[in-house]
């Protein structure tokens, strides 16, 4: 359904001189910095899968939407919407009537229209038999509970209701592909859970492809089984959710409640094993294992037998986390890369 083959964008940033009379000869300047937003970005998106694109701010994300949308074109590489460009002028409506897509900083609304003559103007717009408008209106209305303020401007709208209204927008004309560029931002918990839901029930009755961005690691996990994480405009890692965690070992946190604070050094001299670790706050310590070394219950009967504990937790360390660590990694070759570079410049010189 979408493919992507060593796409690139490129944006011009005037290099401006300071004070007021540099501002005024960048204006007339030619000088400037070309800043890659996205590098040989490539990957390829099955029809109805579910893909999380990730990354930290300024790393790609939403230009690479924008490109996929047809609103930017790439600078080099090729992108393909079911088999067309969707920034082709010839091809670019076709593409258009089979994509939905969902800005959380942004809204495709009329400001001043009650949505139900929103959603009729896109039904025009996106040429929707009247038959079928109604009936995927009244099914988005009952999915999204959006009854209660069908008939309000959008300018009245809470931020939940708006993004429910834009979510409804963008599934109107029953896309093939929906584009979800951080459309839980500013949610409270019901809201976001809500959508959450009702995004999960229209992909999977629909079979809607979908890529989502979000800094939010518990949407990727509702929403998506596979991750694409971008940093710098590169693709760091594309595999499963569970090839993530499993980088880093499949790690797991046993939190224990005991009578008195455990010495957390002590603990871990007691107990030597290799991926066994452990951090304590009062009377609560967490000992992080790796799964795959070591089994929970064997470590839990230890604890059970050696402290007085009067309350335990088990939970997965977070995507998060994972996410963070592999930041790091890459941060860190980076850094390698320049040293070795250096190096290598220090002994021509030499020579």
């Amino acid at each position: 359904m979408i493919e992507l083959i060593n796409v690139e964008k490129h944006f011009k940033k005037p290099i401006r001189g300071k004070g007021v009379w540099g501002m005024v000869k960048t204006l007339f300047s030619r000088k400037h910095v070309v800043v890659k937003a996205v590098d040989g970005v490539s990957f390829t998106v099955r029809d109805g899968e579910a893909v999380g694109y990730i990354g930290a701010n300024g790393a790609g994300k939403s230009t690479t939407i924008k490109m996929m949308s047809g609103i930017l074109t790439p600078t080099a590489g090729e992108i393909l919407i079911d088999g067309k460009h969707p920034y082709k002028s010839k091809e670019r409506n076709a593409v258009l009537k089979n994509i939905g897509v969902v800005f959380g900083q942004k809204t495709q609304l009329w400001y001043d229209l009650p949505l139900t003559e929103t959603y009729e103007l896109l039904r025009y717009i996106y040429d929707v038999t009247e038959a079928d408008y109604k009936r995927r209106l009244a099914e988005l209305v009952e999915l999204l509970d959006m009854k209660p303020f069908l008939d309000a401007p959008v300018r009245t709208l809470s931020l939940g209701q708006r993004m429910r209204a834009d979510l409804a927008a963008a599934m109107l004309h029953n896309p093939k592909t929906l584009f979800l560029d951080e459309p839980t931002i500013g949610l409270d918990v019901l809201v976001k859970r809500n959508l959450i839901e009702a995004i999960n029930k229209l992909r999977d009755e629909y079979k809607t492809s979908l890529i989502l961005t979000t800094h939010a690691m518990s949407d990727i996990e509702l929403l998506c089984k596979r991750v694409i994480i971008l940093d710098e405009g590169k693709i760091l890692f594309d595999g499963s959710l569970d090839d993530v965690k499993h980088m880093f070992g499949d790690k797991r946190n046993v939190t224990i409640q005991t009578a008195a604070p455990i010495d957390t050094a002590a603990a871990t001299d007691k107990y030597p094993i290799d991926g066994v670790t452990a951090e304590g706050d009062g009377l609560l310590t967490t000992f992080t294992v790796d799964a795959q070394k070591l089994k929970i219950d064997v470590l839990l009967d230890f604890l059970l037998k050696t402290y007085d504990v009067t309350d335990v937790k088990l939970s997965e360390t977070g995507i998060e986390q994972v996410v963070e660590k592999i930041y790091e990694r890459n941060k860190a070759a980076q850094a390698l890369d320049e040293c070795g570079d250096e190096a290598a410049d220090a002994e021509r010189d030499d020579g």
